[in-house]
């Protein structure tokens, strides 16, 4: 016999964070879906650096299930580890910001 309890604990990442490269002065968009609702302690990190809502960084959810985070116009020392973290629950992927090569 197997009992569900769909408690915060049991709470689980049903599509992760996807590696995404683009390039310098585009945006890059991160979306993580939660089995559920309600997890508390939600965070995102660029590279160990807690990220916060600004003109540069969007931090949204949808139905409290669908978290995603935009930074716009993204610069090549954006590039790194995007960690997205709720409650005991990890996601991470790389961001590669490429340059443009101008040609002579």
């Amino acid at each position: 016999l197997l009992l569900l309890c769909y408690t915060e604990e049991a709470a689980v990442i049903v599509s992760g964070l996807k590696n995404t490269d683009v390039f310098v002065g585009e945006s890059a968009t991160f979306t993580c879906e939660l089995s559920h609702p309600g997890v508390k302690n939600v965070q995102w990190w660029l590279d160990g650096s807690p990220l916060h809502n600004n003109f540069v960084t969007e931090i949204s959810e949808q139905d409290g299930m669908i978290h995603t985070l935009t930074l716009n116009d993204v610069a090549c020392h954006d590039s790194g580890t995007v960690t997205f973290r709720a409650g005991s629950l990890i996601s991470s992927a790389k961001l590669l910001v490429k340059g443009i090569l101008l040609s002579e």
